[in-house]
């Protein structure tokens, strides 16, 4: 049997972006992510499966580099 060490290439904590540290450009990208948020705790009120998160990179294994928001 063939034994593959899954974590071997991943990159470090350190090595992915995490930030551009530019402040937020204006209110409005505060306003949305909190009132769509809002509007998803109502709808989704009986519901506990889901996630709502904001100003996070997203990592994926497709080989290509990572992507990450930025505020251009």
């Amino acid at each position: 049997m063939v034994s593959i060490d899954l974590y071997k290439n991943l990159p470090t904590s350190d090595e992915l972006p995490d930030s551009d540290d530019t402040p937020v450009d204006n209110e409005d990208q505060n306003f949305l992510p909190n009132y769509l948020l809002f509007l998803l705790a109502i709808i989704w009120k009986d519901r506990n499966d889901w996630y709502f998160g904001v100003d996070m990179g997203i990592y994926h294994t497709s080989g290509d580099n990572p992507r990450v928001p930025s505020n251009s």
